[in-house]
């Protein structure tokens, strides 16, 4: 069976401007590789409410599990659980449960739970709350869509707390070979390999070295033996 299929939908004007580099995809690319989860789409969208509503909606009904990075700190433009409950038709409101996680952590910290702050407890309803062990502020999953912070440091810990509860497949293995040939010399044989073992990904990916072009072509699938025959042609028909 195939692997169960995940979207991410970055949200932020920070994000498309360019003023910050999002290394939340590549983190979330990572672990869903290993989880036996494939990462299929990931969309980039601004601060404007439709444009997430929008996404969100249309993620939700194409993939198993989808995961927000952004937008759910404690300023006018943390729009993003505002967003994901109009999406779902559901209210939204300061839940008890995160009002105490936040209410402790500020008390512990000598710092006042002001309107702010409170804003990271609004939740819509019926969502689950993501634990937060950075700084405490939680995350949601409602229906099959995880809405997480956009600091790298806490959205991995949120993805550490939900990974463990979603249902994966096989974990995506991948061997390389660095052939110091163009692209062009070797597309023909690649075709071929790529007709042959139809149930791997090969992918070709040029390099120049001191004027010298080459390519590292990798071979992905879940299916080792596989990978090892494919890797094994190569070679072979390369004389490498």
């Amino acid at each position: 069976m195939a692997n169960p299929t995940a979207a991410m939908l970055v949200i932020g004007d920070e994000i498309l401007s360019g003023r910050t580099r999002d290394s939340n995809m590549h983190f979330l690319a990572g672990e869903l590789t290993k989880h036996g989860i494939d990462l299929k789409e990931v969309r980039v969208v601004s601060d404007d409410a439709p444009a997430i509503e929008t996404a969100v909606k249309a993620l939700s009904q194409a993939y198993y599990t989808v995961f927000t990075s952004g937008g759910i700190g404690p300023t006018h433009d943390d729009i993003t659980a505002d967003c994901i409950a109009r999406a779902f038709s559901r209210p939204i409101d300061v839940r008890e449960d995160a009002r105490a996680l936040l209410q402790a952590h500020y008390d512990k910290s000598g710092l006042e739970l002001n309107h702010a702050r409170l804003r990271m407890a609004r939740i819509p309803d019926g969502a689950t709350l993501i634990d937060n062990p950075v700084s405490t502020a939680p995350g949601f999953t409602i229906e099959n869509v995880h809405v997480m912070a956009g600091v790298p440091s806490v959205f991995q810990a949120m993805v550490a707390s939900v990974l463990p509860g979603l249902t994966g497949g096989n974990p995506l293995l991948s061997q390389t070979l660095r052939v110091n040939r163009g692209e062009g010399d070797i597309a023909a044989t690649l075709a071929a390999l790529a007709e042959n073992f139809q149930d791997l990904s090969i992918g070709c990916y040029p390099f120049q070295v001191n004027g010298v072009f080459g390519a590292n072509v990798v071979v992905r699938g879940t299916n080792g033996a596989q990978i090892d025959a494919a890797i094994t042609r190569l070679a072979k028909e390369l004389d490498l």
